[in-house]
């Protein structure tokens, strides 16, 4: 297995999907995580609580005094009247919306963006493969990709990482996606990174050992992998350009680790 997977060069149209399609987005100051799905914030004098989708221990980033933008959320049911939508790091801004990689996704493919999967016509999202999910069953005729999506949003050493918490969910996708590899059916796995920093993407085995055994076997059988650096900005996501993946964090080259 080859440790690396080198970036694409090919100049793909500008792909961009807004933050939020409802109100206008506001900035609040994090204050505290008071449940996996819930964070306390102060806006403008006072305390709100707003839902955050994001599953990952995010303690990097939701720290005290953490600018957050908020998509106000008024819809019938809902127990916050907000959404967590993104996260100032430094002067980085990191989407923490774990549904809009898939979103920024089939944009892209509409568009012909991702030349890999340039092939396939037809596109059905949310298909059933075995026990679980698979995001996206791309196909021409008879010939067919299986294609799933995942969020990364934190950085160690300038690489991108993932997951930021244990996830048997997505080690049980890549366990499919290597049986379906095994039985000569294409599959892949795109890795959103939704920020616009990041030299390389990596497995981190001091959350999920795991994982990253399940994406090292993957690789293997012929999954194939890619990872995309994906600026956020007020205005929404962008698809930008493909970084290496690696085997694992010690495996990238330090002069990679320390560029900027």
């Amino acid at each position: 297995m080859n440790t690396e997977q080198h970036a694409s060069s090919h100049i793909h149209p500008t792909v961009r999907v807004p933050l939020s399609t409802g109100a206008p987005l506001v900035e609040a100051t994090f204050a505290a995580r008071s449940g996996q799905f819930l964070i306390e914030a102060q806006m403008g004098g006072r305390m709100v609580r707003a839902h955050l989708a994001d599953r990952g221990r995010l303690v990097d980033m939701l720290v005290p005094g953490a600018r957050l933008l908020l998509a106000p959320r008024e819809e019938v049911g809902r127990k916050t009247a907000f959404q967590v939508v993104a996260v100032y790091q430094g002067h980085d801004l990191v989407s923490l919306d774990t549904h809009l990689p898939n979103r920024l996704v089939a944009a892209a493919l509409s568009l012909g963006a991702l030349p890999q999967f340039a092939r396939y016509s037809r596109v059905q999202r949310e298909v059933q493969l075995g026990p679980h999910r698979i995001d996206f069953r791309l196909s021409e005729g008879l010939d067919s990709c299986w294609l799933e999506v995942k969020s990364v949003t934190r950085l160690v050493e300038n690489v991108a990482v993932f997951p930021d918490a244990p996830t048997d969910r997505g080690s049980h996708h890549l366990e499919l996606l290597t049986n379906a590899a095994r039985n000569g059916q294409r599959a892949a796995v795109v890795f959103i990174i939704q920020r616009s920093q990041g030299v390389a993407f990596a497995p981190d085995e001091t959350i999920d050992r795991a994982f990253s055994r399940a994406l090292r076997t993957a690789r293997s059988m012929g999954v194939e992998m890619y990872a995309y650096v994906c600026p956020v900005s007020m205005t929404g996501v962008t698809l930008g350009h493909e970084v290496p993946i690696f085997a694992s964090l010690d495996a990238v080259p330090l002069e990679l680790r320390r560029r900027t």
